[in-house]
C-alpha cells in the first residue's frame, strides 16, 4: 500500500471517528438532561473507571492501558464540559504538580482556578465557587500534608477521587555557562529532594532561594541570566526556560498523591478505597479494640497515621472497600461517634 493510500484510509477513519464522537456526545447530552432532573452530579469517577476497565479488558490492539486512559479520560472531560462547565480549584499556581494532577482528571478544556493555599481550595469548593478541588495529601519523601488533614476535618466535603503522580524535577536556566549561575530558585523541599544532584555538580554552595512554588521558581529564573530553577519541565516550558538537566531528584521513585474533593459521594465501583478520621477515647487499648473490628471483618487497612488536629490526637485511616459495603457499614455504625468518613472512591492502581 502506498503512502497516499494509507493517508486516505486514515482520513476516512478520522471522518468516521468524528461522526461517532458526535453520536456519543448526543447520548451524553441526553444523560445530562436526565441527571439535571434529579440533581445527580455530572462527574461520576466510578462510572468512568468501569468504562476504562471494560475497554482495557477487550483491547487486543496497539493501544496500551495508559494510552486508553489518556484518550478516553480526555473525551470524558470534553463531554462533561459540554454538558455543564464546572470550575476546578487547585493549589496553584499554574504548571504546579497539583495543576498537572487536576488536568489528568478533568482534561485541558476545564475551567481551572489556581488558589494560593490548601484551606483556600476547600473554602472555594465549600462556597460553590468551584465544583471540585484538587489538593496534595502525601508525598513519598515528605509524608502526610497536615493542612489537607486539618481541612478534611473542618469542612463537610468528600474525597471523590485520588491521583498518584511521579514527581520529576529539572534544572533549568537561561545562563549558558553553569559556572556563572549565582542563585537557584525553588520550593524549599525541592532543594532537599535534589541535594545529591547539586553536590555532584558543585552547585550546593550557590545561594538557594526558596519561593512559594516550583512554577514561580521557573518564572523568576527566566528573568535572570545568572539564575536557575529546580522545577517541573512543564513550568520551564511555560516560561521558555531552557532545560539543562532532566530528572534531577535524588529519589527516582518520588511520588505525590492528590485528593479530588467535592460535595457529593460516589456509588460503589467494586474496586474502592475509603479514607476516614478517627477520634478514640483516651484510654489503654482503645486503638487495638477499634482495629480488631476490621480484622474480624477481614477488611484490609492500608494506612494508619496519627495527627494532632485542633489540639486533639486523631488517626487518619484508609482501607480497601466502600463505606456502604455490608461488613464495613456495620463497623462504621458501631463507631459512628468516633469516625468521620472522608470519602469512598475508585482506588488508583499505584499508591505510595
Amino acid at each position: 500500500m502506498t503512502l497516499d493510500e494509507l493517508r486516505e484510509k486514515i482520513d476516512r477513519l478520522d471522518d468516521t471517528l468524528l461522526k461517532l464522537y458526535n453520536e456519543r456526545m448526543e447520548l451524553v447530552h441526553q444523560v445530562g438532561e436526565l441527571k439535571n432532573t434529579t440533581g445527580a452530579p455530572i462527574y461520576r469517577p466510578e462510572r468512568e473507571q468501569a468504562i476504562l476497565n471494560r475497554l482495557k479488558a477487550q483491547n487486543d490492539g496497539k493501544l496500551t492501558d495508559e494510552a486508553i486512559d489518556a484518550l478516553f479520560l480526555e473525551m470524558f472531560a470534553v463531554a462533561r464540559n459540554l454538558e455543564l462547565p464546572e470550575a476546578v480549584a487547585f493549589l496553584g499556581p499554574e504548571a504546579s504538580f497539583t495543576h498537572q494532577a487536576a488536568e489528568s482528571k478533568f482534561g485541558a478544556l476545564s475551567t481551572y482556578l489556581p488558589i494560593s493555599s490548601i484551606p483556600g481550595v476547600f473554602r472555594e469548593v465549600a462556597k460553590g465557587t468551584a465544583k471540585f478541588g484538587v489538593v496534595p495529601i502525601e508525598n513519598s519523601s515528605n509524608g502526610i500534608v497536615t493542612d489537607t488533614i486539618n481541612c478534611l476535618d473542618e469542612y463537610d466535603l468528600k474525597i471523590i477521587a485520588e491521583v498518584v503522580m511521579d514527581i520529576h524535577l529539572c534544572f533549568a536556566t537561561i545562563c549558558e555557562d553553569i559556572k556563572k549561575i549565582t542563585k537557584i530558585y525553588s520550593k524549599d523541599i525541592a532543594f532537599g529532594q535534589c541535594r545529591k544532584f547539586l553536590q555532584d555538580l558543585g552547585l550546593d554552595e550557590i545561594e538557594q532561594i526558596p519561593v512559594e512554588s516550583t512554577a514561580k521558581a521557573a518564572k523568576l529564573a527566566a528573568q535572570d541570566k545568572h539564575a536557575a530553577a529546580l522545577c517541573p519541565s512543564i513550568a520551564a516550558k511555560m516560561y521558555n526556560l531552557p532545560i539543562l538537566f532532566e530528572n534531577v531528584e535524588d529519589d527516582m521513585n518520588n511520588r505525590t498523591r492528590f485528593f479530588v474533593i467535592s460535595n457529593f459521594e460516589n456509588a460503589p465501583s467494586g474496586d474502592d478505597k475509603t479514607s476516614m478520621l478517627v477520634r478514640l477515647a483516651n484510654k489503654p487499648g482503645a486503638l487495638v479494640d477499634f482495629l480488631n473490628d476490621f480484622e474480624k471483618a477481614k477488611v484490609n487497612l492500608t494506612k494508619i497515621k496519627s495527627h494532632i488536629v485542633g489540639g486533639q490526637s486523631v488517626f487518619f485511616l484508609e482501607f480497601n472497600g466502600h463505606k456502604d459495603d455490608k461488613d464495613i457499614a456495620e463497623i462504621l455504625a458501631k463507631h459512628k461517634d468516633e469516625i468521620k468518613v472522608l470519602g469512598s472512591y475508585v482506588k488508583e492502581r499505584d499508591d505510595i
